[in-house]
């Protein structure tokens, strides 16, 4: 089982804080952002105030091109926190179903030779209401099945709910 955590939760449910939480006694992290680059004000806003509470310990890497995450996760030297999965996947075409299974594979191999502490945040999105177009359904179905094989492969799985951390140590099938 790799040195992953996964971190689950809803918009502002206090995930990304939780998140950096399980790497305080790490000196040094290397801080993956999947996000591109916002006009605008109000989300640009929100980035700095995640910037702010991490602190200097935390160095960025932006992810300009969404496919660049398995490289940058490949190099083993630092712990990392992945804030999030739900922003890399809106970058892609995830009704391509191929393409999609390509990623999580390579994401899942590249989890299972890591040896460094990995925290990864994504969105839960299993308890919202059905999307009405055919896009955020591929969206939805997507993060759900990019959860779950993250989840079978994590040492340790949470769901924040209202800022409460709470330990998923469920059944994850067949081995």
């Amino acid at each position: 089982m790799s040195p992953t955590t996964l971190v689950l939760g809803g918009t502002r449910s206090g995930k990304s804080a939780f998140a950096e939480s399980l790497l305080d006694d790490k000196p040094a992290v290397h801080y993956i952002a999947t996000l591109a680059a916002s006009s605008d004000a109000e989300f640009s806003e929100r980035v700095a105030i995640h910037q702010r509470r991490r602190g200097p310990r935390f160095s960025v890497l932006e992810l300009e091109e969404p496919r660049d995450l398995v490289r940058l996760l490949a190099f083993d030297d630092h712990p990392v926190l992945l804030d999030s999965i739900g922003t890399w996947l809106s970058r892609l075409d995830v009704c391509d179903a191929q393409e999609l299974a390509i990623l999580t594979q390579q994401l899942v191999a590249t989890l299972r030779v890591r040896r460094m502490p990995l925290v990864i945040v994504s969105e839960e999105v299993g308890l919202a209401v059905h999307p009405m177009t055919a896009a955020g359904r591929c969206f939805v179905d997507a993060l759900g099945s990019m959860n779950q094989a993250l989840a079978r492969e994590a040492a340790r799985v949470f769901l924040v709910v209202a800022g409460i951390p709470l330990a998923l140590d469920g059944y994850r099938g067949h081995e």
